[in-house]
């Protein structure tokens, strides 16, 4: 224990030194792995690709989960398609450029070329989610929610051919069309499982009555591992299911909101960088040397022509303008995906999984390195970059405290009566702020029940009147701003907005 807080308080601490050096945090991470493991002073040993695998696939997990909850539902929708066809017709196209490059280049077996292009074919959440979060900037129109959305959904395609590759170096391989047929069921399940799981996440938090507000995001937690672990037992694509589920989770009404997209913000850093300190004790860094030439010239030729190509092909027949193109190449970062795809492997005792893992490894930090340090000045190079429009602390938008809004106090009519906040349906923006109910003010959580005859004091935005009097059974509005009866609020049955 006393090992693991020095070690994850130093990445923490390295954060700062990366602001300031312009270096990915994610790079100070797996550097500190490097330093406390078998050839950096730490001297700790460490060789377990097993723990290592099982350690990165939940750490994924909390990963795209919390950035599920990060996504706005609308903005997904609007590059659902060539979303789609980037994380599964791009990474394919990808793999197999990659694979034809490395053999013919580098005189390699067949079947090791193609396991190597599997395993590097794919963008990762983490790399991308954690440079965008520590640059501090925005890309603008579709660009941002395209990445967000592809590297949260193209690892099934990646993870597919490389267990197809993989078995076909052990044993017979299988068919294409089974490997075909393996990858579109797993992206169905994995959707289904997700649309529904989410849905039942949501419901059942809304409906959770416990006292404590910390217990309403560990519920969250455990429910996504249910997701997960459900799909995955379904042989589904756990990875697409929990992202998709912290997709719909985050896009309604959602009891301590705030709370728990704050929780797993912390739990996704915490997941990261525990899993790039773990990968970078995995690594020797005497045995790099040796696969330096072909790290390099793989990494130069995904950044140059196989992620290009893979884009351009994928995105062109969408309509996306040629700079927006450029930058969705540009952005597409190697991550702790493919270095825990390259455990794999080793796992399973394949020949040569050693020096493909090291080469991973090699291009992980090279993509990381290049495409992550250059990424602001590429993005403002193109023109996409825009500022952050939300501070780090900022209060989301769904709790309602947005520019305009104006006080509205309304009686609570029988359609609301015995009702919770959260199953009125209130338009996205409106707040009710403060409820007086016989005579005691109540700072509502979306938990509330109102009664008939109550006071509510709303928060609403231009235009929301009419529906907020629908979902309150309100009769008559009384007057505009704090009304008498509703002034300071006192603490009552609970504090926190209700969305």
């Amino acid at each position: 224990m006393l090992i693991a807080g020095l070690v994850v308080g130093f990445a923490i601490l390295a954060t700062r030194l990366s602001s300031r050096l312009g270096v990915p945090a994610l790079l100070l991470f797996l550097a500190t792995g490097m330093l406390v493991g078998s050839d950096g002073p730490g001297g700790i040993w460490f060789d377990d690709a097993g723990l290592a695998w099982r350690f990165g696939v939940v750490a994924l997990s909390l990963l795209l989960f919390s950035a599920g909850l990060d996504t706005e539902a609308r903005s997904i929708r609007a590059v659902l398609a060539p979303g789609l066809v980037l994380a599964s017709v791009g990474v394919a196209l990808s793999a197999g450029l990659t694979a034809t490059f490395y053999a013919v280049v580098f005189h390699r077996p067949i079947g090791e070329a193609v396991l190597l292009g599997a395993i590097v074919s794919s963008t990762d959440a983490a790399a991308v989610f954690g440079v965008l979060r520590t640059t501090g900037i925005r890309l603008r129109g579709r660009i941002q929610p395209l990445l967000e959305m592809e590297s949260g959904s193209n690892d099934p395609v990646a993870i597919y051919l490389t267990l197809a590759a993989t078995a076909a170096l052990a044993g017979p391989p299988p068919g294409v069309g089974a490997v075909l047929g393996g990858m579109v069921g797993q992206m169905v399940l994995g959707l289904g499982f997700g649309l529904a799981g989410g849905r039942a996440l949501s419901w059942s938090i809304n409906r959770l009555r416990v006292g404590q507000e910390g217990l309403y995001p560990v519920f969250a937690t455990a429910l996504s591992f249910v997701v997960f672990g459900g799909t995955a037992l379904a042989h589904g694509s756990a990875f697409v299911a929990v992202y998709v589920a912290g997709i719909v989770a985050g896009a309604g009404p959602l009891i301590h909101r705030r709370a728990i997209v704050r929780f797993h913000d912390a739990l996704a850093w915490l997941a990261q960088i525990s899993m790039f300190v773990l990968l970078g004790l995995l690594v020797f860094p005497s045995r790099l040397p040796s696969v330096a030439g072909e790290g390099i010239a793989i990494a130069a030729f995904l950044l140059f022509v196989a992620r290009p190509v893979s884009v351009f092909a994928s995105l062109t027949p969408f309509g996306f303008p040629l700079r927006e193109q450029a930058m969705v190449a540009w952005v597409g970062l190697r991550g702790a995906v493919p270095i825990v795809l390259a455990a794999w492997p080793r796992v399973m005792g394949i020949d040569g999984s050693e020096r493909i893992f090291d080469i991973v490894f090699f291009v992980v930090v090279l993509s990381v390195l290049v495409q992550g340090v250059t990424l602001p000045r590429v993005a403002r190079w193109l023109g996409v970059a825009e500022p952050s429009e939300r501070p780090e602390h900022a209060i989301a938008a769904a709790s309602g405290e947005e520019r305009g809004a104006r006080a509205v106090r309304l009686v609570v009519g029988a359609a609301a009566h015995a009702r919770s906040l959260i199953d009125l349906g209130l338009p996205a923006g409106a707040l009710v702020a403060l409820v007086e109910h016989e005579g005691e003010q109540i700072v509502p959580q979306g938990g509330t029940v109102l009664h008939e005859g109550d006071v509510a004091l709303v928060m609403l935005q231009a235009g929301q009147e009419p529906a907020v009097r629908v979902a309150l059974g309100a009769p008559l509005a009384h007057r505009d701003g704090p009304p008498a009866g509703l002034g300071a609020p006192r603490d009552g049955r609970g504090a926190g907005p209700q969305k």
